[in-house]
């Protein structure tokens, strides 16, 4: 059944909207995300709503804006795909990220790991989470936040992309050190928003397209690269 794909309304946020925020991110994204506040509102509605209509919707809504729990200030890579694993047990509010445990990894995480291999000579890791990363500064962002079950880009064009606009907005007004790393063209439909922040860019690591300029990419370097030329350290990209 094809995707209900209508857009959602401009709505003027409300103080419950932002509230509901000061719960969901680090105190240091509230003033940049309080004019998207009911725009996040709008999406988790309608979240909630198709659950109520029997979908399963991924992530939880725990994880819906996980990628915002570590602060603005600390984020020195900005690594953006297209929507969460539509995979039941795979999405968990960072993009590219499962859960520990989770076999078999996804095939674009394995691309991922395949790649994180090849460019710095580290072992392929064996578990997905990549929650070592969100610590160390990489923001896992997603262009949408939620999908439902089997159905990749069912929740484009519900507000999500109002926050991600806005996010990487205020990470480009903020400054370097800053690298922007964008996997495939939902992801590189934000390069406007960036400004002189340096970009690495390809397609996305699916295996739909992983072998058409992906492999060989070598972004992890050439983001530890740009971040040195910017003051900043490096990254350790290792998860063993």
């Amino acid at each position: 059944m094809r995707a209900d794909r209508r857009t959602v309304p401009v709505v003027v946020p409300t103080s419950r909207d932002v509230h509901d925020l000061e719960d969901l991110v680090h105190p240091e994204w509230l003033p940049v995300l309080a004019p998207v506040a009911a725009d996040v509102a709008g999406a988790r509605a309608h979240v909630r709503e198709r659950r109520d209509q029997g979908h399963h919707c991924l992530p939880g809504d725990a994880e819906l804006l996980r990628a915002f729990g570590a602060p603005l200030g600390g984020v020195r890579v900005l690594v953006v795909g297209q929507d969460p694993y539509p995979t039941p047990g795979h999405a968990m509010g960072l993009a590219f990220s499962v859960p520990a445990g989770t076999r078999p990894l996804p095939r674009s995480l394995r691309n991922v790991f395949r790649e994180l291999s090849a460019d710095l000579g580290v072992p392929e890791p064996r578990e997905g989470d990549l929650t070592p990363w969100a610590d160390a500064g990489v923001l896992l962002l997603n262009r949408v936040l939620s999908v439902e079950a089997g159905a990749p880009g069912s929740h484009r064009r519900r507000g999500w992309e109002r926050l991600t606009d806005r996010a990487v907005a205020a990470l480009a007004e903020r400054g370097g050190p800053l690298v922007a790393i964008l996997w495939g063209k939902e992801a590189q439909a934000l390069r406007p928003l960036l400004g002189a922040v340096p970009v690495i860019e390809s397609v996305h690591p699916s295996p739909l397209s992983a072998s058409r300029g992906f492999f060989g990419s070598r972004p992890f370097s050439r983001a530890d690269e740009l971040l040195r030329a910017q003051g900043g350290e490096p990254v350790e990209w290792s998860l063993l």
